[in-house]
């Protein structure tokens, strides 16, 4: 997505959604944001009917845009439904499978992912769902590829989130696929949702509030993103915790569903994404910096990341332009 392109968001509200998600999506793509140099989303929230009842008679939508916002959005958004069982509305089902065939992106929150799959748009494809769904839409929809314990799934131009809360970490996603990891940072600090994950991580965390605060992971990893530029292994971080690599890894795998390593290597490709678009050309430069060590094993780390070289990355997300590196 350009920097001066206007990319057009519609999310399909039926009967039924939720209003949790309706206000990620629209805090993350409808909201003005004066402090980021470039057009933003253009975004609306369109249905079928005039009027929806959001979950549990909560309270009556009206006033959004008809399918016709659906037809034209580059992006098009499921929310979640109540009762995944129930298939949606024929005419929700045929604007999603019109935006499938012209090539707009896809995205679900939460059991959203039934509506997609409803839609015949998921068969062949990769995407999770909540964990609790996870059987029953095996069972329904045995042709899509559910992994069915990230937080999210990233299957190119369809995306699935596992829940409410995961809609937050894939929407950041998306944004810094479209803007760069500047700019999704920038979003993040405004949310005070500094800490969005990356979408293997578990689902499910069994103790996401330690019993004893002072137990937490937080102090030890705002030090070492303090130190990313330096040799920091999981050994290091053991010791400064002062506790076994074993025990730091439970610790990880409950409070942030993520290994030491696999965390560790995301602020590492972060910073360097940071670091390209900030205007570093040298990609020896970016890789000892970083600590990746290497331009060999930032190109890779980057690719697999991000699906895109350096060159490629700055070109897309960077403030100058690219130029042979060594």
């Amino acid at each position: 997505m350009s920097h001066g392109s206007s990319h057009r968001v519609a999310v399909l509200v039926d009967e039924g959604s939720n209003p949790f998600e309706l206000g990620v999506a629209t805090e993350l793509f409808g909201l003005r944001r004066p402090e980021i140099d470039r057009r933003w989303y253009d975004f609306t929230l369109c249905s079928a009917s005039p009027a929806v009842r959001m979950n549990d008679g909560m309270f009556t939508l009206s006033g959004v845009a008809g399918l016709e916002a659906a037809d034209a959005a580059d992006t098009l958004i499921v929310p979640n439904r109540p009762d995944p069982l129930t298939p949606p509305d024929p005419a929700v089902s045929a604007a999603i499978r019109r935006a499938a065939g012209r090539g707009a992106r896809l995205v679900s929150f939460c059991t959203g992912a039934f509506t997609l799959a409803a839609a015949g748009v998921l068969d062949g494809r990769r995407a999770t769902t909540h964990w609790k769904w996870v059987a029953e839409f095996s069972a329904r929809h045995p042709g899509v590829r559910l992994e069915p314990d990230v937080l999210f799934v990233d299957d190119g131009d369809v995306l699935t989130a596992a829940g409410s809360a995961a809609a937050l970490d894939l929407g950041l996603y998306l944004i810094g696929r479209d803007h760069g990891a500047e700019i999704a940072n920038t979003v993040s600090r405004r949310l005070v949702f500094a800490a969005h994950r990356d979408g293997g991580q578990r689902q499910f965390v069994e103790r996401p509030v330690p019993a004893v605060p002072d137990a937490s992971l937080a102090p030890l990893l705002a030090w070492a993103r303090e130190r990313l530029d330096r040799p920091l292994s999981v050994a290091d971080l053991a010791a400064r915790a002062a506790v076994s690599p074993a025990t730091l890894h439970r610790r990880f795998r409950a409070e942030l569903g993520t290994t030491p390593l696999a965390w560790l290597t995301g602020e590492r490709v972060a910073l360097a994404c940071r670091l390209i678009e900030r205007g570093e050309l040298r990609l020896d430069v970016v890789a000892q910096a970083s600590g990746l060590g290497t331009a060999s094993n930032l190109r890779a780390q980057l690719r697999r990341r991000t699906g895109l070289s350096p060159t490629t990355y700055r070109r897309r997300f960077g403030t100058a332009a690219p130029r042979p590196t060594r």
